[in-house]
């Protein structure tokens, strides 16, 4: 959530952030007619109903004290309550227009999206993402590589027809080896990012209230792409980001502890709204999957720099596997709802024969924790809003299939990569 108190002050920042962005209307089919001149206005109305409460409570206040004294010193005080009275259906009404306009003030707030940091590329679609860095040539063979789920269903260690059976489409069912190397894939990232990187481990839990989902920047905005159980009003998390993050809500961090890193396993759900006939076949786009989140909370000042660090501990995922990977800035277009600065990681895909993303790792600067009341306390006593960043660290499924791409042999085996032997047990998957 953006600081209120700063558009008000400068409110042609928020038309540049929007136009950098390509959004004409931030609340779109949802505004009721809001604009950009309506939100201000709407603001201003608040702001004004806000100092009319303020001095009719400070009345009611004094008529209090007032009444008080007069029946202290046993004179009359029919007249003060009388005025109480008038002041109080008066109150009340400014009360309840008040609520109205907050309501649809705090709502409008929650669906901007955040600044986008000046060293964004400026861009309107992916396709104007910039290359950062590729670390290796993309892999070779002298045979025709085949797609993961080709090759996983081969092995018998991939079932996605079974999955249907049992919850329908964009799901999966991993075998012996498959569900193996999944295990064994979750292992080895954790232990990477825990003993060597140094975050600490969280397992949280998956099912979060509306509140959490609020505070990452999900809710109210990305509604439809939840999974909801009405009930008892909770929502399956899309990504362990939201457990994590919200592990600090309303909570004030000393500034000598930071930052706090910290890496969480989880099965993610996402519904993959507006996906329909996308990356119907394999891992790439589905219902469920695993991730491994890393997630961190950080001074204002090093922010940046600490993405910086934060994708090197990601990048070192696919650095001790051994797939060929690249590093894409989003551009500005591009960027997420909630984010201020993205790298994308993209994995190479022989069999698909494309680029395929298996991480963004971004600095959400004050938008997170402003959201959440997150706040640091400074060396000099001071409180500022802290900042959060978070990456996939990376996403399980992705990896299991840039594996078996990768790593396939002419007659069908996959390799298995040096560093999951341990986890593994085996030098090779076969059927």
């Amino acid at each position: 959530m953006l600081d209120l108190k700063k558009l008000r002050e400068n409110p042609q920042e928020l038309k540049e952030l929007l136009a950098k962005r390509g959004i004409e209307n931030p609340w779109g089919k949802d505004s009721n007619g809001l604009s950009l001149e309506k939100f201000f206005e709407l603001d201003q109305t608040h702001k004004t109903l806000l100092q009319e409460l303020e001095k009719l409570r400070a009345r009611k206040k004094k008529l209090a004290e007032e009444f008080q004294s007069l029946k202290k010193n046993g004179k009359e005080t029919a007249q003060c309550v009388q005025e109480t009275e008038i002041l109080k259906k008066e109150l009340g009404s400014i009360e309840e227009q008040f609520e109205q306009k907050d309501h649809l003030i705090s709502d409008a707030l929650l669906r901007i999206p955040n600044f986008v940091d000046a060293s964004v590329p400026f861009g309107k679609s992916s396709e104007e993402n910039v290359l950062v860095r590729q670390t290796s040539k993309t892999t070779e063979f002298s045979f025709p590589p085949k797609a993961h789920w080709e090759i996983g269903e081969k092995l018998n260690i991939l079932d996605f027809e079974t999955a249907g059976k049992i919850s329908g489409s964009r799901f999966a069912l991993l075998k012996g080896a498959g569900a193996a190397l999944e295990r064994a894939l979750i292992s080895f990232m954790l232990d990477l990012h825990v003993k060597k990187h140094g975050y600490t481990e969280i397992l949280a839990p998956y099912l979060v209230l509306p509140k959490a989902m609020q505070g990452t920047g999900q809710l109210p905005k990305f509604e439809e792409e939840m999974f909801k159980i009405e009930r008892d009003n909770l929502y399956l998390i899309p990504t362990a980001e939201v457990s994590i993050t919200n592990i600090h809500r309303d909570e004030l961090l000393n500034e000598m502890e930071l930052p706090k890193k910290y890496v969480s396993y989880s099965a993610c759900f996402r519904r993959e709204a507006g996906s329909y006939g996308k990356d119907t076949k394999g891992l790439i786009r589905n219902h469920q999957f695993n991730k491994v989140e890393l997630v961190w909370f950080t001074k204002p000042e090093t922010s940046f720099q600490d993405l910086e660090r934060l994708t090197q501990d990601a990048e070192d995922v696919l650095k001790e596997i051994g797939i060929p990977y690249r590093v894409m800035a989003l551009c500005s277009g591009d960027v997420g709802f909630a984010s201020a600065k993205t790298y994308d990681l993209e994995v190479w895909m022989p069999g698909e024969k494309r680029w395929r993303e298996i991480s963004s790792c971004s600095s959400f600067t004050d938008f997170q924790a402003r959201r959440m009341n997150i706040k640091i306390k400074t060396s000099l006593g001071k409180k500022e809003v802290a900042h959060t960043l978070n990456g996939s660290g990376v996403a399980v499924g992705r990896l299991f299939a840039a594996i078996l791409e990768n790593f396939q042999q002419a007659d069908g085996t996959i390799l298995v990569p040096p560093v999951l032997k341990p986890y593994l047990g085996m030098e090779c998957i076969t059927k």
